[in-house]
């Protein structure tokens, strides 16, 4: 049996906002202090896509790749498939999810 912790966040903003930003990669810097090296094709998330993040670890520079591989936007959900250094996988799930008007819960696994 394995444990799975996925990470959440309550925002104070309606889900179509945050929904949003979540599908524009560029604006991941903002929240997340990763930028974006390469993105093919650009654009907004799409299936497909490929975009490649560096991000600093311990004063040093580290590239992980996202792999869209669905955008469900009527359930704000983006699955992915990430490669992150040292041969490392997942294959989580961004969903927003609506708490009230305006907040919402987004979660990563």
């Amino acid at each position: 049996m394995g444990l799975s912790v996925c990470p959440t966040a309550i925002i104070a903003a309606p889900v179509e906002l945050v929904w949003a930003n979540l599908v524009q990669w560029e604006r991941y810097y903002d929240w997340a202090g990763v930028r974006v090296a390469s993105l093919e094709p650009d654009g907004p998330a799409t299936a497909g896509q490929t975009i490649v993040f560096g991000g600093k670890v311990l004063g040093r520079t580290v590239h992980f790749t996202f792999k869209v591989e669905a955008v469900r936007p009527e359930k704000h959900q983006i699955s992915l498939h990430v490669f992150f250094p040292f041969g490392l996988q997942e294959k989580p799930t961004i969903t927003c999810t609506p708490v009230d008007a305006a907040g919402c819960r987004v979660q990563y696994g």
